[in-house]
This record gives C-alpha cells, structure tokens and sequence, in this order.
C-alpha cells in the first residue's frame, strides 16, 4: 500500500512538472530582433521600386524600430519608433503624412501580445487635419513570425478622412 502511494505522488509530481513545463512553453514569446528587409515580390500594396529596411531591437517587451523606407523617387527617409508591448495607451508623435498626420501630431498607441505570445497586435489614433477640419486615422499592425523565423509579416490596415487601405509586407531576416 505504501509503493502504490509513493508511486501515485510520484506520478502526480512529474504530471505537475510536465503540465508547469508546457504552461511556460506556450507563454515563451517569440523575439522580433533583427535586421529585416522587404520583399516586395510577396508584399501586397508596395508601389513599384519601395524599399524597406527594418532594424529591430526587442527587449522584454520593448520593441525597438529603425524603419528605412526608399520610395521609387525621392530622398530616403528614417523612422523611429518605439511599441511597449503591454496593453496600455502610450502617447507618441505621428511622424509624416497617413492621412494628414503633422510632425506635431500627438497621437496614441496600445500594442498587446496575442494570447499564444506568437504575434503583437498595435492599435494607433492619430489626429490629423483635412480641409474640412480635424480629423482622426486609425490604424492597426500585426507582427507575425513564420515558423522557421525567417519571414516577418506586416499586416496593417489604414481608416483616414479619405478611406480605408490595406497593406501586407513580408520582410526577409538578414541577421
């Protein structure tokens, strides 16, 4: 009786070691860092000769971004911004045009992980001036890893005074 016993807690220790070891699997998240730059053969809504390059540094739950863009003419043009990955409002400058957004633009952004820590999900107000008066453009990101962790995924979608657009782009890992 007392082997059976000691075997039972033994088999429920390891079930409770193994159960503890899956929950912290699953909640691992996946890291964005990284130098990435855009494959245009795979994005949707790149217009023609737009270069992209991503520099990504991701801490804890901090990510870090140093976007290049080279449109097909003009000068090219370095963005930096920076997601916290917490679920909470944070006030940032809306930095050029989407929509009619100002240097000055104070505008807001919640960025959240998804339930499996394989994805972030970045929801952003940003007022902007039109003709008719102030308004408001919406936007949202999600980042996503392929399994391999070679491709990035960008999926965005854009509400502005004047519509609604969609964008896609995949970005290949080059460190």
């Amino acid at each position: 009786m007392k082997r059976r016993l000691v075997g039972t807690c033994a088999a429920v220790v390891a079930l409770a070691v193994v159960s503890a070891a899956a929950v912290i699997v699953a909640a691992a998240k996946i890291d964005f860092s990284g130098t990435w730059v855009l494959d245009p053969a795979r994005s949707e809504s790149v217009p023609a000769g737009m270069e992209q390059a991503l520099t990504v540094t991701h801490t804890g739950d901090t990510l870090a971004v140093v976007l290049k863009i080279k449109p097909p003419q003009g000068a090219e043009r370095t963005i930096n911004y920076t997601y916290e990955i917490n679920g909470k409002e944070t006030e940032f400058t809306a930095d050029g045009p989407p929509g009619g957004a100002t240097s000055s633009s104070k505008a807001k952004r919640t960025a959240s992980w998804s339930a499996d820590g394989n994805s972030i999900e970045v929801k952003e107000e940003i007022p902007v001036q039109t003709p008719e008066g102030p308004d408001t453009t919406y936007a949202t990101r999600k980042w996503t890893l392929s399994p391999d962790g070679k491709d990035l995924n960008i999926e965005q979608k854009q509400i502005t005074p004047t519509g609604t657009s969609q964008f896609k782009r995949i970005f290949v890992k080059k460190s």
